[in-house]
């Protein structure tokens, strides 16, 4: 079982759950049953060709999913996934 985090933009799509436990073997499948589970919330992390949005970052075990395999990086048991929206502006 993975631990995902859920940030506060995306929990009024899972009723407020900050932490969902998903039993999935890659990110895209965890995606999938998030998905399936609280419908809406797949077309927030991934664009319309199925890939993870630009201005959204995914960590597995806080390590940057872009530089592991994407969607497709495995997740081992106990994995800690953190959805991250990137924050636009900066200082003036």
């Amino acid at each position: 079982m993975a631990n995902i985090r859920i940030p506060m933009p995306l929990r009024k799509l899972t009723n407020d759950t900050d932490i969902v436990r998903m039993d999935a073997p890659t990110l895209a499948a965890a995606v999938d049953a998030l998905e399936r589970q609280y419908p809406g919330i797949k077309e927030r992390i991934c664009d319309e060709s199925g890939e993870i949005r630009r201005f959204v970052n995914i960590y597995v075990n806080g390590e940057d999913v872009r530089f592991l395999d994407g969607l497709r990086t495995p997740l081992a048991d106990g994995a800690e996934v953190s959805i991250v929206p990137a924050v636009a502006g900066g200082a003036r």
